[in-house]
């Protein structure tokens, strides 16, 4: 859980803002949490700080499907609000989708593809670059 008075009251409003279920577990400890909830306590603990950079590595694994979106839905707003940035490395091309503004496709290490945002609902040009 997110515990103490150490807490400034504006870093505890951008936790709850962006997942409104950690008001309700604050007090909660994170062992007894469910995966998507560690996650976003995870995340929250990083909004404390006001952060201008996030990196997310594959936030989505493991956590079922409503949290994923609720994830990447709140990660949007955030960027958008604060103007964030927000570094996905991610596989669930779903999430990709909901997220990003920009893909960089890798393989072994290697950058091997920059795609814009519309190239990720182009189907055939996913084909080209993905094992899907």
């Amino acid at each position: 859980a997110i515990k103490g008075g150490g807490i400034p009251e504006e870093g505890r409003r951008r936790v709850v803002d962006a997942f409104p279920i950690l008001q309700e577990r604050w007090s909660q400890r994170a062992g007894t949490m469910s995966g998507g909830q560690q996650q976003q306590l995870a995340i929250g603990r990083v909004l404390i700080a006001d952060p201008h950079l996030i990196l997310l590595d594959e936030p989505s694994e493991g956590i079922q499907p409503n949290i994923v979106q609720d994830i990447a839905r709140n990660m949007v707003e955030l960027n958008r609000k604060t103007g964030v940035t927000i570094i996905l490395v991610e596989q669930n091309l779903d999430m990709i989708r909901a997220m990003a503004q920009r893909a960089y496709v890798m393989d072994k290490g290697r950058i091997t593809a920059s795609l814009a945002r519309e190239a990720l609902d182009d189907a055939a040009e996913m084909r080209r670059h993905l094992a899907v």
